[in-house]
This record gives structure tokens, sequence and C-alpha cells, in this order.
């Protein structure tokens, strides 16, 4: 490196080295700390960018968003070697895959779709709860939306067992040394992603530690000392099958009462309702062409059934229900075993005994269809009429 100015590859070296030694967050202080100790020139380069300067603080990250230095996501290939050890410790500590949901091509967009995917497409801090029965695409709507804009997606399943170090970060055993990892939740701040917190409502009072999250501002990482500030694009978008106030039913035995100042960090909610029955036939149709075994009929006939038992549940008259979900594991069953019974069988095994001997009975009697009555032929009028004697 020049001991009188940075070129562009000295500025990629010297950024990605920074990052290595104190992470993404730095004082000028460290950072002309750091070139002295090595001899380098003044970075006047860096401590010069007040763009990047929240408080005291130098955000690293977003020094490629505001210079033209080709900053490159690899800094294992520019660091030197004496930090590289210290480097690799620290990716796998912290880092976490986060791929782009898969496009799924059989997906039909229904319900609050459209308005989720303005969301994530506008790059606002505008949390979203979702709320809605088991199996009526809730989650898939979300994937679809960041996997139609290429937004990376952190998901997250919820249990009353989650406690902070899962969501934001703890220590655990890398190689035989414990490491501080940092969580997903942190992850999706800095990495400016969609956090999906699935089943919200199946977690506990120790979900309390994302209330300044989810107002949208730094967190301070009390174990590590970084302030880390959410990137653009960063918004955290929950699902549960109720509205976080338990389930007076018993139908959802393990969704919690949820505090209400936590719920309050939430702008909208969104009731999430099973498709009409014109979407849902197109997306039997789509997953029976996936499967390849594409039978319109049968897809008809299990929609009305499923129609028909969702009404009744509504109404109080049955405690269980078919889902979409479950209509689409049915019709795989059919393309597997090319038995239409045997797949309603299989995918209604764990309902108890009554329900479905009900709901079998119900399907048979949408699929068979009633016997015609034949009327005996009449006479045609004029003939009758001849017979009246006048």
């Amino acid at each position: 490196m020049s001991r009188s100015h940075y070129s562009d590859s000295d500025k990629v070296s010297f950024i990605n080295q920074l990052i290595a030694t104190f992470g993404e967050s730095v004082t000028k202080e460290q950072i002309l700390e750091y070139a002295e100790k090595r001899n380098l020139p003044n970075p006047h380069f860096l401590v010069s960018k007040r763009e990047i300067k929240v408080g005291k603080l130098y955000n690293l990250n977003q020094f490629n968003k505001m210079d033209n230095t080709p900053v490159t996501s690899n800094i294992e290939e520019t660091a030197p070697a004496n930090v590289l050890p210290m480097l690799r410790q620290k990716r796998m500590a912290t880092e976490i895959d986060s791929p782009i949901p898969n496009r799924d091509e059989t997906y039909v967009p229904f319900g609050f779709y459209k308005q989720i995917e303005s969301i994530v497409k506008s790059k606002r801090f505008y949390p979203v709860f979702v709320t809605g029965l088991s199996g009526n695409g809730k989650t898939t709507m979300i994937e679809q939306a960041c996997a139609k804009l290429k937004r990376e997606c952190f998901r997250v399943n919820i249990s009353i067992e989650t406690d902070e170090d899962d969501l934001i970060g703890g220590s655990t055993l890398i190689d035989g040394n414990i490491t501080y990892r940092e969580g997903p939740v942190l992850q999706a701040m800095r990495r400016g992603s969609i956090l999906l917190i699935d089943e919200i409502d199946r977690g506990s009072n120790k979900l309390l530690c994302l209330q300044a999250i989810l107002e949208g501002k730094p967190y301070f990482n009390k174990k590590t000392g970084d302030l880390i500030y959410p990137a653009e694009g960063f918004n955290v978008i929950a699902t549960a099958n109720t509205k976080g106030r338990g389930s007076e039913d018993g139908k959802f035995i393990a969704a919690q009462l949820l505090d209400e100042a936590f719920l309050e960090r939430f702008p909208i909610t969104v009731e999430q309702e099973y498709p009409t029955s014109s979407i849902e036939m197109k997306i039997l149709k789509n997953k029976m062409n996936k499967f390849g075994k594409l039978d319109e009929e049968f897809a008809e006939q299990l929609i009305n059934w499923a129609e028909i038992i969702r009404k009744t549940f509504a109404d109080g008259g049955i405690d269980e229900i078919i889902s979409t979900r479950r209509l689409i594991n049915i019709a795989e069953a059919y393309a597997i075993f090319d038995d239409k019974e045997q797949a309603i069988n299989l995918c209604i095994n764990r309902f108890d005994e009554d329900t479905k001997t009900a709901f079998l009975d119900l399907y048979n009697k949408i699929s068979t269809p009633e016997p015609e009555v034949v009327k005996a032929p009449q006479p045609p009028i004029q003939d009758i009429e001849d017979e009246i004697p006048f």
C-alpha cells in the first residue's frame, strides 16, 4: 500500500480490515488509531464521509453506497494473512445464510398479497401482523412477495422456548471455542432484509427483546457493545393463528397472550381468509399440473367439499376444518397413489374417527352423482283429447 495515498484497491483492503477487526460500526478514533499503528496514511477518504456517520459511529457497510469504490463482498480476498483466521472465525460466528425465497411458479396471489408486495417493494419500515386460520397461505404469501421482488427473507419460527439468544444472538461452541453468534434479527437489520416472524403468538414474554427493533430504532447489543442500525429495506412481518389474545375456543392451545405494548408496535393487522373457490380451483389445478396428475373433476369435488366443511365450521357445527394446504396434500397423495379414496383417507387420518367418518360421507355424497329419475312416458296431448267424449 502506498504511504502517501489510498488507491481504490487500498481503500477496499483498509475497509475490509476494519470490518474484520471492529465490525461494521467504528469510531473515528478507532479508524485513525488503526491506521497509525500500521504506519498507514491518514484515511481521510473515510473519516470525511459524513454521509455514513451516525452519531459518533461510521457505518462501514454503507461506504460502498456513498462512494464509487468497488468494495468487494468477499473480504477474505483483500484481508491480510494475519487477519484471515479472525475474519473466518467472525464469519462463522455471525453470518447466517438467508437466500431469497425460491419463486413458486404455481403460486396464485390472493387476499392481501398485493398490499404485502407494495410494502416490501417500498423498502419502508412498516411492521405487519398477519393473522388467520392454519393452512391458508399466510407465510407463503410473504415469501412469494419477497421471491418476486428478489428480497432476502429471514424466516424465524417461534415457540414457547424461543428466547433472546435465539433472536438477537448469544454464545455458542464452534470448533471447540466459545464464540458469539449474531441471531437472525440482527442479521436482517444489517442486511436490510425482511424478518418473517412465523407463529409469533406461540412465543412468551421473551419476545419483548424486540420492542425497540419493532420501532425501527437502532439496537444496542449489550452483549457486544455494538450499536446496530437498521439498513434500508429492513422490515418485520409476523404471522399468527390468533391476534395475540390467546385462543378462547381452545383451537390453538399453544397460542399465548402477547403483551399489549408489543402488539401496539404493529401498525396494521391483516386478517387472512381462505381463498375463494375460483382462486382455490386455480391453486389446485396448478399443483396437480406440477404433480403430473391433473383431474379437474376431482379438484372441483374437493373444493366443494372443503367449502361446505368451512361453512359448517364457521356456524359452529364442527370443530375441524379442511385447509387449502390439506387440499394440496390430497392432490399430491393422489398423484403418488393414483387412488382418490386412499389419498383423502391418508390426509384426514389425523382427525378423530367421528369427524373423519363425517368428512368421508360428505365427500361421497358430493362425488357420487344422484341417480336419474326415469319418468313414465306420457301420451301426446292431442291423443288424450281424442279420447274425451263430447
